[in-house]
């Protein structure tokens, strides 16, 4: 049997992103991989206890230092795959470059619409709407130095219909994109990274 690549997520917030995670962890579409560590910048961040909950190690990173003590982390429990679900801190360029290919994001918006330095969260719904797009989507990539500019893994379209709020919005690309292809493409690259 092949190893498991060895997973570690990087959260900021509630943590629904790692929930899909675990969820296709659990239920074998992420097969290739395995999640064995979450790390947050921000000590109150639901997505720990989510992560608790499912038995995977948890730590909490903050300050001038963070990407030298993540680093020794990732050292620590032999990471091989990192994954940004909701992380709301940019990786330096001398970091991402460190991981070729071996880090994933997940964005709101079929890149490269909507994307870049300052857009996250609510803020690309909002543009999308005011734009006034007919479909947005959500994109799996690889981080490079260059804030959602890394080469796109897998894309899914999302319907934008009449009337949505930007929450409304963000909540049907949660459900019908980012929570589909984030573990998707984490079997992807586990497989690739362990064959």
């Amino acid at each position: 049997m092949t190893e498991k690549a060895r997973i570690a997520v990087l959260v900021s917030g509630g943590g629904t992103n790692l929930q899909a995670l675990l969820d296709a962890q659990q239920s074998g579409i992420l097969h290739s991989g395995e999640i064995v560590l979450v790390v947050s910048n921000n000590s109150k961040a639901y997505a720990l206890e989510r992560a608790a909950k499912a038995g995977v190690e948890t730590a909490v990173r903050k300050g001038p230092a963070f990407e030298d003590e993540l680093r020794a982390l990732l050292q620590q429990y032999r990471i091989d795959l990192i994954i940004l679900a909701g992380f709301m801190r940019i990786l330096s360029e001398s970091f991402t470059s460190e991981w070729p290919n071996r880090i994933l994001n997940v964005h709101p918006s079929l890149i490269p619409a909507f994307c870049g330095k300052g857009y996250y969260g609510l803020r690309v719904h909002e543009e999308a709407l005011r734009r006034g797009v007919k479909v947005t989507g959500a994109t799996v990539h690889f981080v490079n130095e260059i804030p959602d500019g890394g080469e796109i893994i897998l894309q899914k379209a999302v319907d934008v219909l009449p009337g949505d709020t930007p929450e409304q919005l963000q909540r049907r690309v949660m459900e019908q994109a980012e929570w589909i292809l984030l573990p998707q493409a984490a079997e992807l690259v586990s497989k690739g990274v362990k064959a």
